[in-house]
């Protein structure tokens, strides 16, 4: 097994067991991590004009977006999560139009957001 090939495992193992550790508020900080590390993937990609990676990345980037956007309830959440499902909702259509443009300047767009996004959202435990 080469070095990148051993890394790559290390690294599933370890967000494996942090996935299996963690309480659904680290969850979501574990995506939007995620999310923010896809889209400055994508960016350095998108850079190098690597195409297919950066399509990779951008698409991993718009199904955490998702996985965010599925975990808001209504019910619980109301106007803070239809506020929230709405960001999410812009930020899937940026990365698109990033992805379809080769924009970075869109890419850093999302970045920021989730990255306010992600503030508000760690903030939470502080308090």
């Amino acid at each position: 097994m080469n070095a990148y090939a051993a890394m790559k495992q290390y690294q599933t193992v370890n967000v494996n067991a942090q996935i299996s550790e963690a309480d659904p508020h680290r969850l979501i900080q574990m995506l939007m991590e995620g999310g923010l590390q896809r889209i400055a993937q994508a960016k350095g990609s998108m850079q190098h004009g690597n195409v297919a990676l950066k399509g990779e990345r951008i698409g991993k980037a718009l199904g955490i977006i998702g996985g965010l956007r599925d975990a808001l309830n209504a019910e619980k959440g109301g106007e803070l999560a239809l506020n929230l499902d709405r960001l999410y909702a812009f930020m899937q259509d940026r990365l698109t139009q990033a992805n379809l443009k080769n924009d970075v300047s869109m890419l850093d767009e999302v970045a920021d957001l989730l990255r306010e996004v992600k503030a508000g959202w760690d903030g939470i435990r502080q308090s």
